[in-house]
C-alpha cells in the first residue's frame, strides 16, 4: 500500500427531501383533506477515526464524497426517510483543515473520535403541515433545503513516541531496521527514504513506536530536497533522536543544519528533548571518534551518545535513554492533571 499523508477532498451534505401535496378523497371516508407528508432530512458528512489505517491513500483515488438526498414526502401522511450519511474514515493522527490548509477544524488522536462536518438540509413540509381552521385545503408544500459543500484538507501526522531526524545517509533507516522489525529501504545514496516509516521497538519489557522520516538538507524549510512536509510526523513525538554520520568531515555543520531546519519549521519542535547520537562509529578511527564527540559536546552543550546501526553497538543505550524521556514526559503530564483536580484553597 502506498503512503499518502495529505489529501484534498470535496464533501457535500445531502439535500432535504421535498414535501408532498396530496389530498385524501376516498369512498366511504367521511373526513378527507390534505395528507401530504414531510420530506426527509439530507444525509450528513461525518469524519470518523478508525483503527487499521495508516495512510490517506483512499482519498487519492476518490476525492468527491456526497451524502444522499432525503426521501420526498408522499400522500397518506407518509414522511420521507433521512438520506444516508457519508462517512470518511481516517487513521489516528489525522488533522482536518479548511480549504486554506491553515484553519484547523479537528484533530483525531484516538480511535472512535468523530465529528459531523456538514449537516444535511432539512426536509420540506407537506401540505398537511399548513392546514388551519381558515385554510383547510392548502395546496402548497416546501422544497427541501439544499445541503452545504466545501473543500477540506486531510493531513496525517503519524503517532510515534520517538522520531529519527538527520541529514540524508545519516543511517536512520539502518538504525530503525536494527531496533525493530521494520524493513525500510536501505541504500548507499541520499534520499533512499521517500516517506516516513514506523517500527515498534522492544527493549526490556517495554515497547514504543519509532518514526523514521526522510533526510533533511539545508533549505528544507524553503522546499529544498524533499522539503520539510514530513516533519509533521515527529511533532507528536516525546523525544527526537538526532543521528549524525560520524564518517563525514564537518559534523558541526551537520548538527547546525538540522537544528536550523527544525527551528525554521516550528519553534516547538526545536524545543523537544533531543538525544544526540554520533552514528557509524564502526567506520571511525578511535582517535577521530574521541575528537568528534568532543566537538559535538561543545557545540550542543549536551551529552553525546555513540552507536553503530550496522553492528548494533551501543544501540540499547540509546533506546533506554528514549524510555527515560518518555517516562519523564508521562510523569509531567500526570502531575499537571493532578494539580488541575486539586481543590484550590482560598483563605
Amino acid at each position: 500500500m502506498k503512503f499518502l499523508d495529505q489529501a484534498k477532498v470535496f464533501v457535500r451534505s445531502g439535500n432535504g427531501g421535498a414535501g408532498s401535496v396530496s389530498f385524501l378523497r376516498e369512498k366511504f371516508v367521511e373526513f378527507g383533506g390534505p395528507n401530504g407528508g414531510n420530506g426527509g432530512r439530507g444525509g450528513d458528512v461525518i469524519i470518523r477515526c478508525v483503527d487499521g489505517l495508516n495512510t490517506l491513500i483512499d482519498y487519492r483515488y476518490q476525492q468527491h464524497h456526497k451524502a444522499a438526498t432525503g426521501t420526498h414526502g408522499m400522500g397518506k401522511d407518509r414522511h420521507g426517510a433521512k438520506g444516508d450519511d457519508v462517512i470518511l474514515k481516517v487513521p489516528v493522527g489525522t488533522q482536518v483543515f479548511e480549504e486554506d490548509n491553515e484553519t484547523l477544524i479537528a484533530d483525531f488522536t484516538e480511535v472512535g473520535q468523530e465529528i459531523v462536518l456538514l449537516s444535511g438540509g432539512n426536509g420540506g413540509f407537506g401540505n398537511a403541515h399548513f392546514r388551519t381552521s381558515s385554510n383547510q385545503a392548502p395546496r402548497r408544500a416546501n422544497p427541501g433545503l439544499e445541503g452545504t459543500e466545501k473543500w477540506i484538507w486531510l493531513r496525517l501526522k503519524l503517532i510515534a513516541d520517538a522520531g529519527l531526524v538527520g541529514l540524508p545517509n545519516a543511517g536512520k533507516s539502518t538504525f530503525l531496521a536494527a531496533v525493530s522489525a521494520a524493513k525500510p529501504k536501505i541504500a548507499a545514496y541520499p534520499f533512499t527514504t521517500l516517506h516516513p516509516n514506523l517500527g515498534v521497538v522492544s527493549i526490556g519489557e517495554r515497547d514504543f513506536v519509532l518514526a523514521d522520516i526522510p533526510g533533511l538538507i539545508e533549505g528544507a524549510s524553503e522546499g529544498a530536497g524533499i522539503g520539510d512536509r514530513f516533519l509533521g510526523h515527529v511533532e507528536r513525538c516525546a523525544v527526537l533522536i538526532h543521528l549524525i554520520d560520524g564518517t563525514q568531515d564537518d559534523i558541526k555543520l551537520a548538527y547546525k543544519t538540522i537544528r536550523g531546519e527544525l527551528a525554521a519549521y516550528d519553534d516547538g519542535l526545536v524545543e523537544k528533548p533531543e538525544i544526540l547520537v554520533l552514528n557509524k562509529i564502526d567506520a571511525i578511527d578511535p582517535a577521530d571518534l574521541k575528537e568528534k564527540v568532543k566537538v559535538l559536546k561543545k557545540i550542543s552543550k549536551a551529552e553525546v551518545l555513540t552507536t553503530s546501526g550496522v553492528t548494533g553497538q551501543n544501540v540499547d543505550q540509546v533506546l533506554y535513554k528514549v524510555l527515560a524521556y518518555m517516562d519523564a514526559e508521562k510523569a509531567a503530564i500526570a502531575e499537571a492533571e493532578r494539580r488541575k483536580l486539586e481543590p484550590h484553597w482560598v483563605p
